[in-house]
């Protein structure tokens, strides 16, 4: 059995594109509040279905809705996600909590630069697919459904799109 893959790498995949498209929309923390949210809602009980005790990648999200309300500095927020990327790396073996704890990693990161969120769609998407279909099935199943799954994360942005937002974030993909 091949071994899992831990993200999707497709920067031309059309549903990559097209939340590339609507991120670069918007500010770095309206990007922020929908990794975060995102996450929180949909990530991180794929992380607890294996971690239930470890808290770390929800304090990664905690940190980074403190930074956001100005309670803690960014050197205070850092420290979470830096935790969050080392549960990552312990959960070596288990594709779904690794890419869960790697999304939520990558989405509190958004406070720091906002190209960060897209992880939520490299990890995040890979992460769900894991879930539903497991690492065995065929990639192109797998891919089919992380790219549904990148839809209802670009359906979710939409929802709290700030039209003609003033202040966009300037992202260089460097991809």
């Amino acid at each position: 059995m091949p071994k899992a893959k831990k993200m999707l790498s497709d920067w031309k995949a059309p549903y990559i594109q097209s939340l590339m498209k609507l991120i670069e929309t918007q500010s770095k923390e309206t990007l922020a509040i929908w990794a975060v949210d995102y996450s929180e809602r949909v990530i991180l009980p794929l992380w607890y279905k294996s971690y239930p005790n470890d808290l770390r990648p929800h304090n990664a999200l905690n940190a980074a809705r403190a930074w956001l309300s100005g309670t803690i500095k960014l050197t205070q927020a850092k420290s979470a996600i830096l935790e969050c990327h080392a549960a990552a790396r312990e959960a070596d073996g288990n594709p779904v909590a690794q890419a869960a704890a790697r999304t939520i990693g990558q989405c509190a990161s958004t406070i720091h630069s906002a190209r960060h969120c897209i992880g939520l769609a490299f990890y995040g998407a890979l992460a769900v697919a894991y879930d539903r279909l497991k690492t065995n099935e065929p990639w192109g199943q797998i891919e089919l459904c992380a790219a549904e799954e990148c839809g209802r994360m670009e359906a979710d942005l939409r929802a709290i799109a700030v039209e003609n937002e003033q202040n966009p974030a300037k992202i260089d993909w460097k991809c």
